[in-house]
């Protein structure tokens, strides 16, 4: 589905996602799907030669446990005549005498040369494919493997492979001496269940995949539509990927509407990235019988008179952290409580296994994908106003010049006194807005002391190196019916970073309190982030020089980067620089080993804050709770199944695919906005290039797209890579990464979510 300005053409992008994890049998040995490389643009006809008989024979063979009796084999492949079955004789006579098979007494094996081997397929749109190794046994799937154990498969050797399948491969050497892959035998089907566009053209009803790697549509029959019409968004379930070439049959399961509504574009990234939306029965049991009553007990100290207020955005539902700032002779003490979610959510229990596959919410415009059920999320643990609530609380002293003092930990019992936006508290500290204050009367001196203490931290933590990166995002705001009714860019004001400076100190404090034990604990995860690749520093700094950015030689350390950033504070330059800055630096992940954090400069670092949302700050909960309680080794500590190396890559895979779902609504909710707004002008930097043409980013609504580099007019345009330039062949016009310009919106391609424009004017 494309929109266009009617004068240039667009390239076909890319769309990529994860398909459902269940697979889908091919009955009595029937064969599957089979596709064409070539990927034609609605994938409504598909017809190429498929996997040869012999590979039909071993991939039956390999299916039955590596030996079949000639009889068997017949019967799999419907050699019902004697001379179909005199094929199949010579076939497997000649696959004896290549030694890709044994036979003894009219019973076929497998010989065991190490080339033949199960995968995973992993498509592409363009028609190959990647043969992964699949998950280890008992390991969970999100965790990352190896890559090197990988294999191309080329377009001619896929066979009826889709995505996602369980496959049989055959490894062998290419021409060109190579290791590459043929597909053999599609062991197991994953996509049963296709979100995708439902198409009826020419009486022909068609399911056309989300995802560019199923390179497939799926066949409806007319009743089986289930009331869709044409157009929308809709979940097909597979009956059967049939004997033919053609597409598998399926019908609709369910409709889920226009696709120009944000919450339509939702259901499609919660299926596309397998994000579990729904909790099972017994974990809504559990949830629901959780009592609410809140009691002093023993270990829990009673902190209602202190003067906790939350600080949130506006639409928050979920308020997991609460803060209080009390002056002292020496200084500030600042009381931290977090939402004590592990009082409620016990290790191994069903609300317990449910969160930790989650590993984290995930939040999208107007609707969240929660990792516990809103009977926590929303009640139990929100620390909502004028209501008591058990809590875990960082009692954090500090000098006035930020030094910090002391540190303490204790369950608790907080009262939230006030629900504050972060709008409010900059109008009351930073606008000295007077009726806004006077409205507040009562927490004025609260939130001057929080504003103070904030301030200090802040310049504390930039004077050790912590890198200052200011990285906004695109905003998006929905209409009642909706639709996107506007898409700006994000503001951070002294709120937010007041805020971002208490949770960053609560988050090391924990994290030192265990290092200072000397010794790994069970359960416990740092949050580390390891120094970027010095490699791809010296190619930003390559790139900094040739844009007249002059900076010191190495070390490149946090505050080598810090220069970086200072140097474009304020210019246009500054979000281009940032985000090629943000490109050298490798993923913070979760890790029970301490590397330190090299972005916030601090050689302890772990997640604490925000135990509602994230799983690894629950396990951190549990860990400091077996602590304080006095060092015994405590099963609360211990995350359901893997150990605490496993939890970490797991959880950090998890929160990968959280982030990647997040950008993906974002794109195509961006897509959509622009959609309304062909032909209009915006003003945008240059922020990378390629040789199919520039990346623009929109300045007001950080909106991506690109021009394509055959309509740039005026001259024949070539790439200049190492300095990040298109440079024009006859005119010399250059057009680098960090120009400004101004653009049109030319073409709006809705099903790849790519965003066309045409130059208008180079700007000063």
């Amino acid at each position: 589905m494309s929109t266009r300005n009617r004068t240039r053409r667009t390239p076909a992008g890319k769309r990529h996602r994860g398909p459902g994890r269940q697979s889908v049998e091919e009955k009595n040995g029937k064969r599957g799907q089979n596709r064409s490389p070539r990927h034609s643009r609605h994938r409504e006809e598909s017809a190429v030669t498929g996997p040869s008989r012999s590979d039909d024979i071993i991939g039956f063979i390999y299916a039955a446990g590596g030996e079949a009796t000639a009889k068997d084999i017949h019967h799999a492949l419907a050699s019902e005549s004697r001379s179909e079955q005199k094929k199949t004789d010579l076939i497997l006579e000649e696959l004896c005498r290549e030694k890709a098979l044994t036979c003894r007494k009219r019973v076929y094996s497998i010989r065991k040369d190490g080339n033949l081997r199960e995968a995973i397929f992993q498509g592409n749109p363009r028609g190959f494919g990647f043969a992964i190794p699949p998950p280890v046994p008992g390991q969970p799937e999100s965790i990352p493997h190896d890559r090197s154990g990988d294999f191309f498969i080329p377009p001619g050797a896929v066979g009826r492979a889709a995505h996602g399948d369980r496959i049989l491969i055959r490894v062998s050497a290419s021409r060109s001496g190579k290791t590459e892959a043929r597909v053999i035998s599609v062991l197991a089907r994953q996509a049963a269940k296709v979100v995708g566009r439902l198409v009826i053209k020419d009486g022909d009803f068609r399911v056309i995949p989300e995802d560019d790697r199923l390179t497939y549509a799926v066949e409806i029959s007319p009743d089986g539509i289930g009331g869709a019409e044409n157009g929308m968004i809709v979940l097909a379930e597979i009956i059967e990927f049939n004997l033919t070439h053609k597409n598998p049959s399926g019908r609709v399961i369910k409709v889920f509407g226009d696709p120009a509504r944000a919450e339509v574009q939702a259901e499609i990234v919660i299926h596309l990235h397998q994000l579990p939306d729904t909790f099972s029965n017994e974990t809504l049991a559990e949830a629901n019988n959780l009592s609410g009553v809140i009691e002093p007990a023993a270990g829990r100290a009673d902190l209602r008179q202190i003067h906790h207020v939350t600080i949130d955005g506006e639409t928050a539902r979920d308020f997991d952290d609460a803060v209080a700032v009390i002056s002292t002779g020496k200084g500030f003490t600042l009381y931290v409580s977090i939402a004590d979610v592990s009082h409620y959510v016990t290790p191994g229990s069903a609300i317990d296994r449910d969160a930790y596959q989650r590993g984290t919410s995930v939040y999208f415009p107007g609707r969240v994908v929660p990792m516990l059920p809103e009977r926590l999320s929303n009640d139990l643990c929100s620390l909502v106003p004028d209501q008591d609530r058990y809590a875990f609380t960082a009692i954090l002293e500090f000098d006035r010049e930020g030094k910090r003092l002391g540190k303490s930990f204790t369950r608790s019992i907080i009262r939230s006194h006030h629900r504050f936006t972060y709008t409010t508290v900059a109008q009351i500290l930073v606008d000295q807005d007077p009726e806004i204050r006077a409205t507040h009367q009562t927490f004025i001196d609260d939130l001057e002391r929080m504003g103070q203490l904030g301030r200090i931290l802040e310049k504390v933590r930039m004077a050790r190196g912590s890198i200052g990166f200011e990285l906004p995002e695109a905003e998006i705001t929905l209409a009642e019916d909706g639709s996107i009714a506007s898409v700006s860019r994000s503001q951070r004001n002294l709120a937010h970073k007041l805020i971002e400076e208490f949770m960053l100190a609560a988050n090391e404090a924990v994290a030192s309190t265990f290092t200072e034990k000397g010794t790994r604990q069970p359960g416990f995860l740092y949050r580390i982030h390891e120094p970027p690749d010095p490699l791809k520093v010296e190619e930003f700094a390559e790139f900094s020089r040739r844009i007249g950015i002059i900076l010191p030689p190495e070390p490149y350390n946090p505050s080598w980067f810090n220069q970086a950033v200072d140097s474009v504070r304020g210019t246009p330059k500054e979000y281009i620089v940032n985000n090629l800055l943000l490109r050298t630096m490798q993923q913070a992940r979760y890790s029970p080993e301490n590397a330190g954090h090299f972005g916030l400069a601090a050689s302890d670092y772990s997640h604490f804050t925000s135990p509602i949302r994230r799983y690894p700050d629950l396990m951190v909960h549990r860990a400091l709770s077996t602590l304080l309680s006095g060092g015994e080794r405590h099963r609360a500590g211990t995350p359901p199944g893997p150990d605490t190396d496993d939890a970490g890559l797991f959880l950090s895979q998890r929160e990968r695919v959280a982030v990647d779902a997040e950008r993906d609504i974002i794109a195509r909710l961006q897509a959509w906005y622009m959609a309304k707004h062909l032909g209009e002008e915006f003003t945008g930097i240059i922020s990378g290039v390629a040789p199919f043409g520039l990346f623009i980013e929109l300045l007001e609504s950080m909106i991506s797209g690109a021009i394509p580099i055959g309509d740039l007019t005026g001259d024949s345009y070539e790439l200049d890579d190492k300095n990040h330039r298109v440079l024009g062949r006859g005119t010399r016009r250059v057009l680098q990464v960090g120009d400004l310009i101004r653009v049109r919106v030319n073409e709006v391609d809705l099903q790849r979510r790519r965003i066309n424009f045409v130059l208008v004017e180079e700007l000063p």
